[in-house]
C-alpha cells in the first residue's frame, strides 16, 4: 500500500515537473520574438521598408511587401505611385536605373534609361542654351524606357502578379487625390503659351492652375496603365499605347517613331563593385555617375577623418578639399557616357584608389584655381528626378532612380495616353561633340547599395547635378562621422555648378563660408536646391528608413 502511493507520488511529482518543462519551453521560444519587435527603437522598423519621395508612394511599396512582394516589387509599385504623385520628376514617360541585391547578396543593374531615336536631328547639340534654364520641346524627347525596365526586373525578381503592382496607382490615378506640397509647387511653373495639353491637365474647369491639396485626377494615364497591367509592357511599345504615343510626340515636333520603340531593350550587367572602409559599395556603371561619386569618397577618405569637423579651422579644411575633389569630378564629367558607343576605360580608373591619390596630390591646402586647371568644360546642370530605396524582409534590397529630367520633363503632354514625355536628350548638351541613334545620354544617377557583413544601406539622390553632392555629403556625414541617417541626409550641402561656382544651402556655417570665400572660392546663390537623399538601412537587426524632408517624403515600413 505504502508503495502504490509511493508511485502515485512519484507519477504527480514526474507530471508537475513535465508541465512545469512545457512552460519554461513556451516562454523561451516565444520570448525572443518579443524581445526582437521591441528592441527597435521607435521610428525604426523590424523587418522591412520603403523610402519614397511622398508618404502615399511609401506605403503603396511597403503594403506591397507585408503581401509577400520581393523588393522589386514594391519598388515597381511605389515608382508607378510617384509618377502621379510627382509627374514633374518621373513617371512612364521616362527610364530608370535599378540596383538589385538579391537575399544571396548578388547584384545586378538593370538599365533603362531613355535613348536617343533613330531620327535624331544631327545637329540638336547647336540648340543647346549656354546657360541652364527649363529646356522643352519635342525635339528633346528620348526614347522612354521604364516600363521596359520594371518588365526586366519583375521578371528577373518579382513574386508577386505583374498587374498587382498597377492596382493602387491604377484607383489613385482614377478616382482623384489632394496635390501633394511639390507637386503643386511645379504646378505653377507651367506656361499656358507654352504647352496648353499640359496646362490643361493641371487646370480647373475654369481653366485656373491646380494647387496644393486641391484634387487631381489622371484618368487617361489611369486607361494606359491599366492596359499595361492587363497585357504586359509590349502593348507600350508595340500596341495601341505606342501608337498614340508616336503620334502626339510628332505632332509636338519630336522625332519618336513606332521602330524606336519597338527595338528598346533594358539590360542587365553586373555593377562595379568599389571599396569604402568596412563596406563594399555596388554602384552602376556608364552612363550613370556612380564612378564619380566613388571619385569623390575615394578622395576624400584619404584624408582618413574619423569624427565630424569640430572647430572652424577644421570646417574650412574639410570643406575646402570637399570642394576642390568636386572640382576635378565636374573637370571628368566628359568621360561620362554610354559604354555601347565610348569606351568606359576612362570611366574604370576614375572609380579606383589610385586614381583617387592623384587627384588628392594635386588639391592645394590653402589656395582654390582657375577652371582649366581642373580640365573644366561648358556644360549644363540639371535637376528633376526620384530615387526611392527598398529594403525587403529576406534581405533583398532595391535601390533605383528614376527620371524624366527637368521639371516636367519635355513639358509635352501626350493627349492620347496621359504620358508627360522627358527631355532627356538635354544630358548631352556641354558633355558630347554629337549624338548617335540609340545612344544613352550621359547621367548623375548613382543608385547604390552598401553592404558590410549583415549590414545594408539602400540609397541614392535626386536632384539631377545635386545627386553627386547629396549623396556624398549623406554618406561621408553617416558612415565616417556618426550621424544618424536622418540627421546626415538633413545636413546642408554645398554645391560646386557647371561654371565652377560654389553654392551654399540655407543654414550652412556663415563663417565656413566667407572663409572659404577669402580662399579664393566663387560663392554664387542658389534659388532652389534639389539634392533630395531616400534611404533604408538595417543595422543590428533593426531597419531605419528615411525620406528627404526636402522633399516632403516620408518613408513607411513594418
Amino acid at each position: 500500500m505504502a508503495r502504490s502511493k509511493a508511485r502515485v507520488y512519484t507519477c504527480c511529482a514526474l507530471l508537475l515537473l513535465l508541465l512545469i518543462a512545457i512552460i519554461v519551453v513556451i516562454i523561451f521560444c516565444t520570448r525572443p520574438t518579443r524581445r526582437t519587435e521591441s528592441k527597435c527603437p521607435n521610428g525604426t522598423f523590424s523587418k522591412a521598408a520603403v523610402a519614397a519621395d511622398t508618404r502615399k508612394c511609401s506605403e503603396i511599396g511597403r503594403d506591397i511587401l507585408q503581401r509577400g512582394g520581393s523588393a522589386v516589387d514594391g519598388a515597381i509599385a511605389a515608382l508607378l505611385c510617384t509618377g502621379i504623385m510627382n509627374p514633374q520628376s518621373a513617371g512612364i514617360g521616362g527610364g530608370s536605373i535599378f540596383t538589385v541585391m538579391d537575399s544571396s547578396g548578388n547584384v545586378k543593374i538593370i538599365n533603362s534609361r531613355e535613348t536617343a531615336p533613330s531620327k535624331v536631328n544631327p545637329d540638336l547639340l547647336n540648340y543647346c542654351p549656354k546657360s541652364f534654364k527649363l529646356i522643352s520641346g519635342g525635339i528633346w524627347i528620348g526614347v522612354p524606357g521604364e516600363i521596359r525596365g520594371y518588365e526586366m526586373a519583375h521578371k528577373l525578381y518579382g513574386k508577386l502578379p505583374w498587374a498587382d503592382l498597377f492596382q493602387p496607382t491604377i484607383k489613385l490615378a482614377r478616382e482623384g487625390f489632394p496635390i501633394p506640397l511639390v507637386q503643386g509647387l511645379s504646378i505653377q511653373s507651367i506656361d499656358k503659351n507654352q504647352t496648353q495639353s499640359l496646362w490643361n491637365i493641371f487646370s480647373d474647369k475654369n481653366g485656373n492652375l491646380l494647387k496644393a491639396g486641391e484634387i487631381i485626377k489622371f484618368e487617361k494615364l489611369a486607361d494606359t496603365l491599366e492596359m499595361i497591367a492587363n497585357n504586359g509592357a509590349d502593348v507600350f511599345f508595340t500596341g495601341k499605347i505606342a501608337e498614340d504615343l508616336v503620334h502626339d510626340v510628332q505632332e509636338a515636333g519630336g522625332v519618336l517613331t513606332l521602330e524606336d520603340l519597338a527595338s528598346y531593350k533594358a539590360t542587365v550587367t553586373d555593377a562595379w563593385v568599389v571599396p569604402m572602409g568596412e563596406y563594399q559599395m555596388y554602384i552602376p556603371p556608364p552612363p550613370s555617375g556612380g564612378a564619380l561619386l566613388s571619385l569623390i569618397l575615394n578622395i576624400m577618405k584619404g584624408y582618413q577623418m574619423k569624427s565630424s569637423p569640430q572647430s572652424t579651422d577644421q570646417k574650412v579644411q574639410f570643406y575646402h578639399r570637399y570642394v576642390e575633389a568636386f572640382k576635378f569630378a565636374n573637370g571628368l564629367k566628359k568621360h561620362i557616357r554610354d559604354p555601347n558607343f565610348k569606351s568606359e576605360k576612362i570611366a574604370n580608373q576614375i572609380k579606383e584608389g589610385s586614381f583617387a591619390n592623384y587627384i588628392r596630390s594635386l588639391i592645394s591646402s590653402n589656395r582654390t584655381h582657375d577652371p582649366e586647371f581642373y580640365n573644366l568644360t561648358s556644360y549644363l546642370d540639371s535637376m528633376g528626378t526620384t530615387h526611392l530605396s527598398v529594403l525587403a524582409e529576406d534581405g533583398s534590397a532595391v535601390a533605383v532612380t528614376s527620371t524624366i529630367n527637368y521639371i516636367f520633363g519635355s513639358r509635352v503632354y501626350s493627349p492620347s495616353t496621359g504620358i508627360i514625355l522627358n527631355n532627356e536628350l538635354t544630358d548631352f548638351c556641354g558633355r558630347a561633340d554629337n549624338i548617335s541613334p540609340g545612344e544613352q545620354p550621359p547621367s548623375s544617377m548613382a543608385p547604390a547599395v552598401l553592404k558590410s557583413g549583415s549590414e545594408i544601406l539602400v540609397t541614392g539622390a535626386s536632384g539631377g547635378s545635386m545627386i553627386t553632392t547629396g549623396l556624398a555629403s549623406a554618406l561621408i556625414n553617416h558612415l565616417w562621422f556618426g550621424k544618424s541617417l536622418k540627421e546626415a541626409i538633413a545636413t546642408p550641402v554645398v554645391f560646386v555648378d557647371s561654371e565652377n561656382s560654389v553654392k551654399f544651402e540655407p543654414n550652412f556655417d556663415k563663417d565656413v563660408i566667407k572663409a572659404l570665400e577669402a580662399l579664393g572660392h566663387n560663392q554664387k546663390q542658389a534659388t532652389r536646391f534639389y539634392n533630395v537623399v531616400n534611404a533604408v538601412e538595417k543595422k543590428g537587426g533593426c531597419v531605419c528608413a528615411v525620406s528627404d524632408y526636402r522633399k516632403r517624403g516620408e518613408a513607411a515600413g513594418y
